[in-house]
């Protein structure tokens, strides 16, 4: 089994591919300074593998490479933060911990 981060700017979104299929998503919003993580979403015939968690990590890494902030808008987003503190530093200003 293959899996695969990517970031798909045409419908502004990170996604997980397992073997080429698209089985989860996180959404996202692209302002001049941060990325508003809005929604993740992974198919339930794919939930309990972690997927979420691999998707996020991964979504967050490539954030951090662009040198944008985060808003995690997310609950799913907004957890991972929380429960992965070397991200915490990925937090725009604005978001209160």
């Amino acid at each position: 089994m293959s899996e695969d981060v990517v970031d798909n700017p045409g419908k502004s979104r990170f996604e997980i591919l397992v073997d080429g299929e698209v089985v989860g998503f996180a959404d996202y919003l692209l302002l001049p300074t941060k990325v508003v993580f809005t929604h993740t979403e992974v198919l339930p015939s794919h939930s309990g593998q972690g997927l979420a968690g691999r998707l996020i990590g991964h979504a967050l890494d490539l954030t951090r490479d662009t040198g944008l902030k985060v808003v995690p808008r997310c609950g799913y987003v907004a957890s991972y933060i929380e429960r992965h503190p070397d991200y915490q530093d990925l937090l725009d200003s604005s978001v209160t911990r």
